[in-house]
C-alpha cells in the first residue's frame, strides 16, 4: 500500500496508512504493515535529534515500553535524523528493547498530518521554562542553549535537519491490530499549550489497555 498524505492530523477512527522507515535500532526497514493484524502500535513522530524535547520524547517512550509491551502494545520512535547519524546517537545513549527507525524526508509526518509552521510563527514564540532557561526564549534559541547546556554536539546532518523542520509539529498515534488510531496527541506550537509537552502517561495506559483487550 502507498503512502497516502494527510490534510490534518490523524484522529482517532482514523485508518492509518502503511510508511516503511530505516532502522535504527535494528538493521533493515520496518514498516507500519508489519504491525498490521498482529499487535497494537504506539507510534512517536518526532523532529530529529537536534531537538532537545523530542530526545525527551524518546527517553519518556523508552520508559513506558515495558509496561505497555505487558500489555501487547509495541512502540515505535520515529525521528527525522539520518539513520546513520541516529544509529551513532544511539550507540551512546542505548534505548533497550524500543523499537526506533529514521524518516529525515518525514513522509511519516505528512502521512499522519502533522502540519509544519513558518519561521516566523516560531521566531514568535516565546518559551519559558524557569529552573532550564534564564529567560524566554523562542524555540531555536532555547535548542541552542539546551543542546550546550546537555553536551549534544550538532553535526552537519543535524544542521541540514534543523535548517529544513521549519517549525514542524510532533505527535503520538496509539493503533490498533486493525490499523486505527484509538487516541492521538499532538503538539500545538502555542505558549502554555502543548509546545514540547508530552502526553499524559496515566491516560495512554489506559486507553491502552482497551486496546489490547
Amino acid at each position: 500500500m502507498s503512502t497516502r498524505y494527510a490534510d490534518h492530523p490523524l484522529q482517532p477512527g482514523d485508518p492509518v496508512p502503511n510508511v516503511v522507515f530505516d532502522a535504527i535500532s535494528r538493521e533493515g526497514k520496518i514498516a507500519l504493515d508489519d504491525f498490521r493484524g498482529h499487535s497494537p502500535l504506539l507510534i512517536g513522530l518526532f523532529r530529529g535529534l537536534h531537538c532537545p524535547f523530542c530526545r525527551r520524547h524518546v527517553a519518556a517512550m523508552a520508559y513506558l515500553n515495558p509496561m505497555l509491551r505487558e500489555k501487547g502494545v509495541q512502540s515505535l520512535a520515529v525521528v527525522n535524523t539520518p539513520v546513520e547519524r541516529a544509529r551513532l546517537y544511539f550507540r551512546y545513549h542505548p534505548i533497550p528493547d524500543l523499537l526506533a527507525a529514521s524518516d529525515p524526508v518525514k513522509a511519516s509526518h505528512r502521512a499522519f498530518g502533522l502540519p509544519e509552521v513558518g519561521i516566523d510563527t516560531v521566531m514568535a514564540i516565546r518559551i519559558d521554562l524557569p529552573g532550564e532557561l534564564p529567560e524566554p526564549m523562542n524555540p531555536i534559541a532555547m535548542d541552542e542553549f539546551i543542546n550546550e547546556k546537555e553536551g549534544y554536539p550538532i553535526t552537519e546532518a543535524d544542521r541540514q535537519m534543523m535548517t529544513a523542520d521549519k517549525g514542524q509539529l510532533v505527535g503520538q498515534f496509539l493503533i490498533d491490530r486493525e490499523g486505527i488510531v484509538r487516541w492521538s496527541f499532538t503538539e500545538v506550537l502555542e505558549p502554555g499549550v502543548q509546545t514540547f509537552k508530552a502526553p499524559n502517561s496515566q491516560e495512554l495506559i489506559s486507553v491502552a489497555s482497551q486496546v489490547a483487550l
